[in-house]
């Protein structure tokens, strides 16, 4: 039977990328789903693409409303919530992230707010509602390499790189509070993966050439949104069911490799 026949699962971030993906596999091993997405077109493209076992909504991860509504959807369509995945987040480059000495205030708070503050929000939604339901569920949040293994010379973003890292100790102390609850919390934190935030690193070939040799797994290549699907699948599913506040690296080796320049 497939891993995640009746479980109920909303995905903030779930129609472009690596959350489109892990859609996909998610809908392929039975689930029920709410995606949400901040743009129309993704979103319409999304519900397309997924077909009758998902819905897909627009909303901004930002605001405090989109995941508690994405929550209460899925329990009026589906009878019921089992778990979260929030992959909303992206590079604060454009905002005014940068090494520290170019950073911007405004670049700072923005990023953070994209990458933090978001995700405190989609999870303080799902704790609430697992724990007005009297249930278990899961949480699995999106961190990244750069939160424990930065990359000087080509990956400087200095706030990201902190609010990637505040993923993975926010996650652990929530994991650790509500453990008596059975909600568990994990943390998937991957490297560079192929997605509309990846194209200046994708296109420029200097950093193609470094990514050979940092990310040296299957011929040294960008990962692809897919190779997070099976973890992600299992941190849904109850074969994690004895499994909370870890954190898991999908890096093509990125985090054990020195990277040659």
């Amino acid at each position: 039977m497939a891993i995640l026949t009746n479980k109920k699962i909303v995905i903030i971030g779930g129609t472009t990328g690596i959350g489109l993906a892990a859609a996909s596999a998610f809908i392929a091993e039975g689930a029920k789903l709410v995606v949400v997405g901040r743009k129309q077109e993704s979103v319409q493209e999304a519900g397309q693409l997924l077909g009758k076992n998902a819905v897909a909504i627009s909303g901004d991860a930002i605001d405090p409303a989109t995941a508690v509504q994405a929550i209460e959807q899925c329990c009026e369509l589906y009878g019921g919530f089992d778990g979260l995945y929030h992959v909303a987040g992206g590079s604060g480059r454009k905002m005014g992230d940068g090494p520290l000495h170019e950073l911007a205030t405004e670049g700072w708070n923005k990023t953070m707010e994209l990458n933090l503050t978001s995700l405190m929000l989609s999870n303080r939604a799902a704790v609430k509602k697992f724990i007005a339901l009297h249930k278990g569920g899961t949480i699995l949040n999106m961190s990244s390499v750069l939160g424990f293994s930065p990359s000087p010379a080509f990956f400087s973003t200095h706030a990201y790189a902190a609010a990637k890292s505040a993923v993975i100790g926010f996650s652990k102390s929530i994991a650790a509070y509500y453990a008596k609850h059975n909600i568990r919390v994990n943390v998937i934190a991957p490297a560079l993966v192929e997605t509309p935030m990846a194209q200046r690193a994708a296109n420029d070939d200097e950093i193609l050439s470094f990514i050979k040799t940092k990310q040296p797994l299957d011929g040294g290549r960008i990962g692809q949104p897919e190779d997070l699907d099976g973890l992600a699948v299992y941190f849904m599913s109850d074969q994690s069911k004895f499994t909370t506040g870890q954190v898991v690296a999908v890096d093509g080796g990125w985090s054990i490799s020195e990277g040659q320049i």
